[in-house]
Parts: structure tokens; C-alpha cells; sequence
């Protein structure tokens, strides 16, 4: 019996130093460390103009839509002002090229009239000349004059006639068509006008904190210049800068803690979204007498699965690796 204790005393023994041994030269876990990230938006004007008001500073978080600046720019008032001028000028003239006035169409009835009652006069004196001659008390010649007479009245009449409907309908298609397009320009340039009006209120594009204010009261800014700078604090991510070959087994979806000391490492549970590689000027250069490779770095972007709050951008952040599981 003590013999049988003194040998399962002795396996147990060797067991363990073999668990020591094991734990004793097995290879430390690798830490590898990323940081936060989070969107940023650099905010610039369209137009330039002067800054005449300022609602937020460095600090302020502000909501996706609100004012945060409002600028002013007296020659874009003016380019206004005669956007809408030529507009009026340009529906104005469509109107008078659509339409004749009343008086013209008047006058030329008038001159049909009197066409109408010339033609009348020659046909009468015609027939008269006309009987005349069969009984020799007119002449040949007065007969083709009043012929002459007679026709050329009737051309007048026609002529009458041509400018009266020409004062009814109005001008061509085509005048009509090149007025109503000159319309449509004058309003189209005045709707850019107003656009670029709009564009001097300035308008939060998401909401964050403001993390740089460039924008100085009376300071005049072109546009692109850059006036604000927010950061999305609602949705921050991690990312991690790996070789390569760190990468195995690992996929979009898959999960791993993290910790942050900042946030007093507790364990982060993330969510891989993204997993890129880096330029060329990102490889690890390789010793090439050890027969090893250039390896690529990849970027890994994970998101948390919950929110964290006090997350910030520029925070480390550290993981162990390979993640359990992988």
C-alpha cells in the first residue's frame, strides 16, 4: 500500500514539473497596441465672405444641422439684386414677344378696310369700263388701266390681310422659343445666386465636438479655407497596424477584448469591421541571410460592441494576441 502511495507520489510529482516546465518555457503572449479613432470633418465655406457671427468653440459638442457660423458677403447681395433684374427683364420681354398690342392689330384691320374698299371702288369702275367698250364709248386703254387698277388692289388687299394676321399671331416660334430660353437662364443664374446666398450660414454637417475653431469674428475666409474642425465622439473605433502573419484565422465578424487605460482597463469587447492593407512603405523588411520575407502591415479595425463611455480618439488601446479562440 505505501509502496503503491510512494509511486502515484511520484507520478504526480513528475506531472508537475512537467506543468511547470511547460508553463516556464512557454512563449509570453503577444500585446500589440492600436489607438481610438473616430470620424473627423473639416468644416469649410462654398463662398467666400466675412465671419459676422460664431455659435461654437472648441469643446462644444453642437448637433448635426445647427448654425455654428454665419458669414456675409456684399458682392454676392449685388450678383443677387441683378440675377433679379434680369429675370424681370427676361419675362417681360417673353411677354411682349407672346403678345401685340391692341392698337397695332387696330391699324391694320384699318388698312385692311381700306384695301378691301379700293378693290371694291376699281371692281365697279372695271365692270363700268368693261360694258363701255362694247359699245365703243371707252377706250382700250382705260379699259387696261382699270384692269391694272383692279389688280393691284387686290394685292394691296393681300398684303392687308398678311400684316393683320401677322399682328394677331405675334412673332415666330422661334422668337418665342429664344425668349422663353432666356427666361429659363435669368432663372436658373438667379437660383445659383440664392444657392450661394444660403451657402454664407454655415451648418454643423454631423453631430460631434468642436475640437478646433479657425473661424475669428470680422476674419475674411475663401471658400475652402477651413473654419471648424468636429470629431463624431457617438461612434469611435479601434485600429491596430499588424504584420501580416498575425493575421491568421482572423476575419470581418470575428470578435476580441481590448482594454483601454484611460478607461481603467476594463475588458472592451470589439468586433472586427475592416481589415486592409497598408502602402508599400508599411512593410516589415525582412533579414534576408535568416531566409525570411518582406511582410505586408495590415490595418484592423474593430468596432465596440457596446458603447464606451469616455472614448476618445488618440487613446491606446491594448489586445492580446493571437485573440482567444484564434
Amino acid at each position: 500500500m505505501w509502496r503503491l502511495a510512494r509511486v502515484l507520489f511520484g507520478i504526480a510529482v513528475v506531472i508537475g514539473l512537467a506543468a511547470l516546465l511547460w508553463f516556464a518555457t512557454r512563449p509570453p503572449p503577444l500585446i500589440v497596441q492600436g489607438e481610438v479613432s473616430a470620424n473627423r470633418v473639416d468644416i469649410s465655406p462654398r463662398v467666400s465672405g466675412r465671419i459676422v457671427k460664431l455659435n461654437a468653440d472648441v469643446g462644444v459638442n453642437v448637433q448635426g444641422g445647427a448654425v455654428i457660423a454665419v458669414l456675409e458677403s456684399p458682392q454676392l447681395i449685388a450678383g443677387l439684386h441683378m440675377a433679379e433684374a434680369a429675370l424681370a427683364v427676361a419675362e417681360a420681354d417673353l411677354v411682349r414677344v407672346n403678345s401685340t398690342r391692341p392698337e397695332t392689330i387696330a391699324a391694320r384691320k384699318a388698312e385692311l378696310a381700306a384695301a378691301d374698299a379700293d378693290v371694291t371702288l376699281y371692281q365697279e369702275d372695271f365692270d363700268r369700263q368693261a360694258k363701255l367698250i362694247t359699245t365703243g364709248a371707252s377706250s382700250q386703254s382705260r379699259v387696261d388701266e382699270t384692269t391694272r387698277n383692279l389688280e393691284a388692289a387686290i394685292r394691296k388687299r393681300e398684303s392687308a390681310e398678311a400684316n393683320l394676321d401677322l399682328a394677331v399671331a405675334g412673332a415666330s416660334k422661334e422668337e418665342k422659343a429664344l425668349a422663353a430660353t432666356q427666361v429659363e437662364r435669368a432663372r436658373s443664374s438667379l437660383k445659383q445666386q440664392q444657392v450661394d446666398i444660403s451657402e454664407l450660414t454655415i451648418h454643423a454637417p454631423i453631430s460631434g465636438q468642436v475640437t478646433t475653431r479657425v473661424a475669428e469674428l470680422g476674419e475674411n475666409f475663401s471658400a475652402g479655407a477651413p473654419l471648424f474642425s468636429l470629431i463624431d465622439l457617438e461612434n469611435p473605433w479601434f485600429t491596430f497596424n499588424l504584420r501580416e502573419d498575425l493575421l491568421k484565422g482572423l476575419k470581418v465578424g470575428d470578435g476580441f477584448d481590448v482594454t483601454v487605460p484611460a478607461t481603467g482597463n476594463a475588458k472592451i469587447p470589439v468586433k472586427v469591421t475592416t481589415i486592409n492593407a497598408q502602402g508599400q512603405y508599411a512593410t516589415w523588411r525582412a533579414t534576408r541571410a535568416t531566409g525570411d520575407f518582406d511582410l505586408r502591415t495590415f490595418e484592423v479595425r474593430a468596432n465596440p460592441v457596446n458603447p464606451v463611455p469616455g472614448l476618445r480618439p488618440g487613446m491606446s488601446a491594448i489586445a492580446s494576441w493571437p485573440p482567444a479562440g484564434h
